[in-house]
């Protein structure tokens, strides 16, 4: 019974790959990266069809402090049945999604 656990277990984690979290994301023929600013994206991709605020946290700032920053989530699509959301700490860009619709 053991010897299908690997095997399963890799099936799952391929299954869920569209879920998973990338750190590029092409639009309009250009590609956002995580670390990019919200200018850039919108300069890049244009306004998203969606945007929220989810909540606030706290990062790091220059000053050996923290800021309170809010969190955004901009989600782009469909495009090709994929949507894109992408996860925003203050101005940067932290993470994208993608997932079919």
């Amino acid at each position: 019974m053991q010897s299908l656990t690997l095997p399963l277990a890799l099936i799952a984690l391929l299954a869920a790959g569209p879920a998973l979290a990338d750190d590029t994301w092409r639009c309009n023929s250009a590609l956002v990266s995580v670390g990019d600013t919200t200018a850039r994206v919108v300069r890049t991709c244009g306004e998203p069809p969606s945007k929220s605020t989810t909540q606030y946290v706290n990062i790091p700032d220059n000053r050996g402090g923290y800021s309170e920053v809010p969190v955004q989530q901009w989600t782009y699509g469909p495009d090709s049945g994929m949507y894109h959301t992408l996860r925003f700490e203050g101005d940067r860009l932290v993470g994208i999604t993608s997932e079919r619709g």
